[in-house]
């Protein structure tokens, strides 16, 4: 388990780094084709199915790929 969270704090940390320094490399993302977005004079709903497809794929491709030993 300990090392799940070294490798989740790595994780975030890059994240991070990457919101903060290259703003503009994950512009595409809420932007997709298949994300769902509605806006009226009250407020608005925001659904991100695409996007989170994509995550989900990569994320999980990461999981398998380094939890291999």
């Amino acid at each position: 388990m300990g090392k799940g969270l070294i490798f989740l704090g790595l994780i975030l940390v890059i994240v991070g780094l990457v919101l903060v320094y290259a703003p503009g490399l994950l512009s595409w993302f809420g932007k997709l084709p298949g994300d769902i977005r509605v806006e009226s004079g009250r407020g608005g709903l925001y659904i991100p199915i695409t996007s989170m497809i994509i995550l989900s794929v990569v994320l999980t491709l990461l999981v398998n790929l380094l939890g291999r030993h």
